[in-house]
């Protein structure tokens, strides 16, 4: 049975593959569809339609991640098969790239407090033209030996909670639905165990128009999966899925194509976008 892995970034936002060298991973992974969801822009998505002439076997739903505010905590909703030239559409994600800079510039000064010293010149080189986000920060600090690899940096330093942590404002998470609905797009909450009081945002969100929910994610366990399928059930929302490779290099990271959305249950998210 074939999978689609339905949460892939690359060097557009916070992973470390190109464009191009993510769909020669997905191609030789043994997936049928796939999505980049970059977070904030859609950049690489021409680029991809454009290099996929290569492998036709595959399908590629073009995708984003938004970040949203809750109180507290924030919540990551993925959008598919979007409309993704919309003028509109892109000024946002515009505004929503420049507040990223915003939230790294006070980040490294933080981490400077602390004496953790990295640039922010440098933190640019690496993410290159990519959208500024918290990994590249980590990578910065690994490249200078604060710590081992990215996964570390988060635990006590870039995480919400983490001493060197900044925030700039975000849209709510009904926003970020409805952003995604106006170009045509099908809204799926993002790794929901990682947010506080779960439950109650999927029932808000499913009466704002939430679709569907991560189920099949990450390195996610049998017994998270069939929690999550549960409130998936209970809610009529989609289990979707995927693997949510970065290729930042930490230990054991999931690779692009071995998890994700089974087939048919693909077909019921397509369904809804047309």
């Amino acid at each position: 049975m074939g999978l689609a892995d339905l949460h892939l970034h690359t060097t557009e936002s916070d992973g470390r593959l190109s464009v191009t060298e993510l769909i020669d991973v997905v191609a030789s992974s043994g997936a049928k569809v796939f999505s980049i969801t970059d977070h904030d822009t859609t950049n690489g998505l021409d680029k991809a339609f454009d290099y996929l002439k290569r492998y036709p076997e595959l399908k590629l739903v073009p995708g984003i991640e938004l970040s949203a505010d809750i109180e507290n905590d924030e919540i990551h909703m993925l959008g598919y098969f979007i409309d993704y030239h919309q003028i509109a559409f892109q000024d946002k994600l515009s505004a929503f790239r420049d507040g990223r800079k915003i939230r790294a510039k006070m980040m490294i000064e933080k981490l400077s407090h602390l004496g953790m010293d990295i640039t922010w010149d440098r933190v640019q080189e690496i993410a290159g033209e990519g959208t500024v986000g918290r990994p590249h920060i980590a990578l910065a600090l690994v490249e200078a030996g604060y710590f081992k690899v990215p996964k570390e940096a988060f635990a006590n330093h870039l995480n919400r909670t983490g001493l060197a942590y900044a925030e700039v404002p975000k849209i709510s998470p009904q926003e970020a639905i409805q952003l995604i609905k106006s170009v045509g797009g099908v809204a799926v909450l993002a790794h929901p165990y990682e947010i506080v009081d779960m439950t109650k945002w999927v029932k808000i969100l499913k009466e704002d128009g939430l679709d569907g929910i991560e189920v099949h994610y990450g390195a996610y366990d049998s017994n998270t999966i069939e929690h999550l399928l549960r409130i998936s059930k209970a809610y009529d929302l989609i289990p979707a899925g995927g693997s949510d490779f970065h290729g930042l290099g930490n230990p054991g990271e999931i690779l692009p194509g071995s998890v994700g959305t089974p087939l048919e249950t693909f077909e019921r998210l397509e369904r809804l976008a047309i």
